[in-house]
């Protein structure tokens, strides 16, 4: 810095020192006297600056700059990156040491780093002469802003904490949610398929010491071995579909005299097994003749091999059922990885339908069954660099408002797609909407439309605050009564890229 050249705006000569006039045209010290402005003058200076920094962040704040003329970009430190605030060439604004007056009891250091965009002229005073001024002229105004400063500083640490517990208490009691039904039913099968087992062990004896040839035996394992018992072998018939095929199966077992054969049939039917089938079990076994030594043996074989093929089948249904319903347990662990985000680097390249389907994932208990989810997401949408953990916050927020406003039944829709140079994101919902003269405050921090106890004005702002300053993107509402649609707008390149 200088205080002792000269710069040319327009032709005329402007002054590199302190004066009275210049001051006054500022709206920071348009109200004070000129006595005060004069000591503004003895007390402070000055300064040109052509290019770089002004102030960096985290140094001791030992000077507090007002703009005179010029531009000057506003940055913050976030992890690795440095993140652009604001950007501007207003005259009269300032920065650096403006907390001097509340002495050491907050950090003196410089929240920011302030450099110029081109030269630029500042009006600087030291930190204590700020604090002195600040002291003797606005004695009544310091003491408002201490209280006004510590407390909001009280009240967003609070609610900052509150907000972290009830979003893990949020996601850990969605998560046990979820688990709890796939665990429960593995379990329920579990004890299922140890009974199964036992009367398997009981029968075979019975099925093998009869006196029936090898044919049988063989066309229960043919049975057994095409039974579609797999997941996804084939197509389960409708409600309508089955009952009808369980009605047709009774009958025959009850034509063959097979004892409680309501209770085979809708295992036998699962299984695809049907009346031919069964027929065929039967020529196997021979004919069936009440009158007869053998007659009575061939009923006894095909009622055992029956129940065999039954309790076989139920026993390849409940560990399909086990194994699906692991296979659900391991899906949603992988998903709150993916939406948690614990194990991975905090800025990386990602499929941002890999962190909307995550998140849903996440939210599918308090979704519930009455509001109908469509994902209506663009074809070949290149990955995006980003902070994944922290669009993850934006997506939860947008999707818990859309919910939280349908009141347990509407439409959720999640659309993605390719606009211009960016990647868009569209949550929309049929709740009661924004009104109009509300949509311009909703993403101010504090205001919320929600009842008192229910919201605390945060989430929105949360949600600007990631989108707009740490990724460089938009965020906006448009909102009519019946469709809401929160749109985020993300670069398709990172800083780094560009």
């Amino acid at each position: 810095m200088s205080s002792t050249t000269t710069q040319s705006e327009g032709g005329a000569a402007v002054p590199a020192t302190c004066t009275i006039g210049e001051l006054r045209t500022l709206f920071l010290f348009e109200k004070l006297t000129d006595e005060q402005l004069d000591w503004l003058c003895q007390h402070g200076r000055v300064e040109v600056v052509e290019q770089g920094v002004v102030y960096a962040e985290g140094d001791p704040a030992t000077r507090f700059v007002v703009l005179l003329s010029g531009g000057v970009a506003l940055t913050r430190r976030i992890g690795a990156d440095e993140i652009e605030v604001t950007r501007t060439t207003n005259a009269g604004v300032y920065g650096g040491a403006f907390m001097a007056y509340l002495g050491d009891r907050v950090p003196q250091v410089y929240n920011n780093t302030m450099r110029v965009t081109e030269p630029s002229r500042f009006f600087v005073i030291d930190a204590e002469h700020f604090a002195e001024l600040m002291d003797d002229w606005f004695p009544m105004a310091v003491h408002l802003l201490e209280g006004l400063f510590f407390g909001i500083k009280n009240v967003q640490e609070v609610i900052g904490q509150r907000e972290r517990l009830l979003a893990l208490g949020s996601l850990t009691a969605g998560l046990t949610h979820e688990l709890n039904n796939p665990a429960a039913a593995a379990v329920r099968a579990a004890a299922g398929l140890r009974e199964r087992v036992v009367k398997l062990r009981h029968k075979l004896p019975t099925i093998a010491g009869g006196k029936h040839d090898d044919p049988v035996l063989q066309l229960l394992v043919k049975l057994l071995d095409e039974a579609k018992v797999a997941g996804g072998q084939r197509a389960a018939p409708g409600p309508l579909e089955a009952a009808d095929l369980e009605d047709a199966v009774t009958d025959w077992l009850d034509d063959h005299d097979i004892a409680r054969g309501w209770e085979l049939a809708p295992a036998l039917v699962q299984a695809g097994l049907g009346t031919s089938e069964l027929s065929e079990l039967a020529a196997a076994a021979g004919p069936a003749d009440a009158d007869s030594a053998a007659g009575a043996g061939a009923a006894t074989t095909l009622d055992h091999s029956l129940r065999f093929l039954a309790d076989s089948v139920e026993t390849e249904l409940l560990l399909t059922e086990i194994t699906d319903s692991i296979a659900r347990i391991s899906a949603l662990v992988g998903a709150a990885r993916q939406y948690s985000q614990l194990d991975r680097a905090p800025y990386q390249v990602v499929d941002v339908h890999e962190l909307l389907d995550s998140t849903l994932a996440m939210l599918a208990g308090k979704i519930g069954d009455g509001i109908t989810v469509v994902k209506d997401y663009g074809h070949d949408l290149p990955r995006i660099p980003c902070f994944p953990g922290e669009l993850n916050q934006v997506w939860t927020n947008l999707i818990d408002n859309a919910v939280s406003a349908m009141s347990a039944s509407g439409t959720l829709t999640i659309r993605t797609a390719l606009d211009r140079d960016r990647l868009l994101v569209d949550v929309g919902d049929t709740g009661p909407g924004v009104p109009e003269e509300l949509q311009q405050r909703i993403f101010e921090p504090f205001f919320t439309t929600k009842p008192v106890g229910q919201g605390t004005g945060l989430g929105l702002d949360i949600c600007f605050r990631i989108v707009v300053t740490r990724h460089h993107g938009e965020l906006w509402v448009q909102s009519v009564p019946g469709d809401t649609h929160f749109l985020v707008r993300l670069p398709l390149s990172g800083p780094a890229d560009n």
